[in-house]
């Protein structure tokens, strides 16, 4: 309290030209700030460093630089720009440009005119904000932002004097209030192509869990990432148990002994979703999926039809995934139906292509491959189809002593026959890459699906959330008869992974710790809740408002069968009539003002058009002086008049004072005024 007050006291010892430019200063950091991970760190420190100038030079009333500083910095700006971007041009460039260019027109702001340049360079880069991010938490700071634009801006229209910040803060919140309805008419009705958000050439602004190739045993530590991938919201809340979600994304079938990838288009292309045989109900949900920067939309096992997305073209493969045309850059939303209950591919080796999930490196892992030979060899097992030799891995994993950890280790190049005989630990992705070796080594067709497994529901708004800790890694393995069935290895080993149970963390860091010990761990997840369904909320009503919707709203109004040029007379419909309230508005504003003062004007305005040009403090009797020195007998009725008008004002009530000016307005409009005087 005592620094703030000290801070209060400091700034407003400052001159109103130092004040009012440290505020700027620091409105523009916080515009800049949101975004500080996507820009290059020179443009980030040139930035801090021309803020923190320009505010010294102000506080300590200082000459701002000259014009060959300004112009060396801007040549070192566009040097950077090229070098980090190899371009001036596009969207990463661009916003590079307008940040620095933003922080060096402060180096010249001398005059009201610069300052408006950077009211409005201000605003421009407010905006590239959303280029990176659209989430609720950038969408406060830039609206804080735009109230701090508008303060200084309404403040910089305020010469006279030294008005307090507060005055012009208030009268900026009551434009944005005013502003506040055409804001939301525009969002409603303005008509919009999904994707809402998106930019051409947005790369790289989302994470994935999930990638198409997989390499095993490179990644010694694994840290669990509580970042969202995908919402899911059931229809009527009847979500599967916990343990039959399974999120399909990229499925691996060729193995070079270390990496895992997926088939060639052009070998899983053809008839999507060919035998899928499903049983029981389907399940509809709605899927709201974070940007991936990947082509693939997230199923649960399996969907036999596309999913509804607007805005992309979606495909299928006969591997039982979902492609788009171009990478998810944006939150997206769509419906989907599924049958957790299913089985696919063909159900005899004739004709079917399955050779591709028999192939194994020449040499490799050469234990495993022992060890099938010896299962092969084991009696209880002469004869036996691929489930028994399915079941006989997994009572391996369950008996063996082999552990799910997230610290397994780096491991060489024989990684199945490190987890099957040396290390016996590993996560998801060590376990089943080894069983489906194991599998090729037993003859048996095998492939490794990545996807998500698991989630929680968040209570608060009965959505559940899918975090990148809930990547996953399984098999399918291929059965005479029945045709790929999903065989998850890891619960053997672990059977309270599945199905998020007993989900294993990391250590929590000192910051972490310190809140469990501070607030109860019960408080802290139901605020986590709280702030992701707020999040959601966001998601859906503002980021995923697509144009279907703003179509369903005008049904809501009676619309039958709305279309684009409905919401089109809609909108223009609103804004006139926003246009009329407004106007109405000022004509009630205006009647409201003092009638006198106005009817006083008009005689000011007609003597100075007649060439007695009179002070805005005139008063009446000073007026009727003038024109009569000025027009003697010809300006006698209108020195009358006037002395009238004053008499209404200041004269004892003897009438009504309503009913003598309506009558001097009459009079006023009847008076024989002296004419101009003629043009030299």
């Amino acid at each position: 309290m005592l620094s703030a007050n000290r801070l209060r006291l400091q700034m407003s010892a400052l001159p109103r030209e130092a004040r009012d430019t440290l505020f700027l200063l620091a409105v523009i950091a916080l515009i800049v700030l949101p975004q500080v991970n996507e820009l290059p760190w020179w443009c980030t420190a040139l930035t801090a460093l021309v803020l923190l100038w320009r505010g010294s030079l102000a506080v300590q009333a200082l000459p701002l630089p000259g014009k060959w500083w300004r112009i060396a910095l801007l040549a070192v700006a566009l040097a950077g720009t090229y070098a980090s971007h190899r371009t001036l041009l596009g969207r990463d460039a661009g916003v590079t440009l307008i940040v620095v260019l933003l922080a060096l027109k402060t180096l010249e702001l001398r005059a009201r005119r610069d300052a408006f340049v950077v009211f409005f360079l201000g605003f421009f880069a407010m905006l590239t904000n959303f280029f990176y991010s659209q989430s609720l938490v950038t969408a406060f700071t830039m609206l804080l932002a735009l109230l701090g634009l508008l303060t200084a801006l309404v403040n910089a229209h305020m010469p006279v004097g030294r008005p307090p910040l507060m005055q012009a803060a208030r009268t900026a919140g009551w434009m944005a209030l005013a502003g506040a309805p055409v804001m939301l008419a525009l969002f409603l009705l303005f008509p919009r192509f999904a994707p809402l958000w998106g930019t051409p050439g947005d790369a790289m602004a989302g994470r994935s869990g999930l990638s198409n190739t997989m390499r095993v045993g490179t990644i010694a530590e694994l840290a669990l990432d509580g970042a969202i991938a995908a919402r899911i919201k059931f229809d009527g809340n009847r979500a599967p148990p916990q343990s039959q979600l399974y999120f399909r994304g990229p499925v691996l079938a060729q193995f070079d002994g270390r990496e895992w990838t997926a088939l060639p288009t052009w070998a899983r292309s053809g008839q999507a979703m060919p035998n899928l045989r499903t049983r029981g109900e389907p399940v509809r949900y709605e899927v709201t999926l974070e940007a991936s920067q990947r082509p693939w939309l997230l199923t649960l096992d399996a969907a036999p039809h596309a999913p509804q997305l607007s805005g992309y073209e979606v495909t299928g493969t006969s591997d039982l995934q979902w492609f788009v045309n171009r990478p998810v850059t944006d939150l997206v939303r769509y419906r989907a139906e599924s049958h957790p209950q299913f089985e696919s591919g063909p159900l005899t080796r004739a004709g079917a292509r399955l050779q591709p999930y028999l192939a194994l490196p020449a040499g490799s892992n050469p234990r495993t491959a022992a060890l099938a030979a010896e299962m092969r060899a084991d009696p209880t097992l002469a004869g036996a189809d691929a489930r028994a030799f399915v079941q006989a891995a997994l009572k391996r994993l369950r008996t063996g002593g082999y552990t799910y950890t997230l610290e397994p280790g780096v491991y060489g190049n024989e990684t199945a026959d490190e987890f099957w005989f040396d290390r016996k630990e590993g996560f998801c992705e060590h376990i089943a890459s080894a069983f489906v070796v194991l599998m090729r080594n037993l003859q048996i067709p095998a492939r490794i699906v990545t996807g998500y497994q698991g989630g929680e529901l968040n209570n608060v708004d009965n959505y559940w959330v899918i975090r990148q800790s809930d990547a996953h890694a399984w098999a399918e393995v291929w059965q005479e008869g029945t045709g790929w069935v999903r065989v998850d290895p890891t619960g053997s080993v672990a059977p309270g992974r599945i199905g998020q149970f007993q989900r294993l963390v990391p250590q929590p860091g000192l910051f972490a710790g310190a809140i469990g010990v501070v607030m109860s761990p019960t408080l802290v997840q139901n605020l986590r809740a709280a702030w992701e369904a707020v999040n959601n909320g966001w998601n859906q009503w503002v980021l995923n408002y697509t144009q279907s919707r703003q179509l369903d709203l005008l049904k809501s109004i009676g619309f039958s069968a709305p279309s684009l040029e409905d919401l089109a007379y809609v909108l223009l419909y609103l804004l006139v009539a926003a246009s009329l309230a407004g106007a109405g508005w000022t004509l009630w504003e205006r009647s409201q003002h003092d009638p006198w003062l106005r009817l006083l004007g008009r005689a000011r305005a007609r003597l100075a058009k007649a060439g007695l040009p009179l002070p805005e403090t005139a008063p009446p009797r000073q007026m009727a002086q003038a024109a009569d020195a000025r027009f003697g007998p010809a300006g006698q009725a209108v020195r009358d008049w006037l002395l009238e008008l004053e008499a209404q004002r200041y004269a004892p009530a003897t009438s009504d004072r309503s009913a003598s000016l309506a009558a001097l307005r009459a009079e006023f409009r009847q008076l024989a005024w002296p004419p101009a005087p003629p043009r030299v």
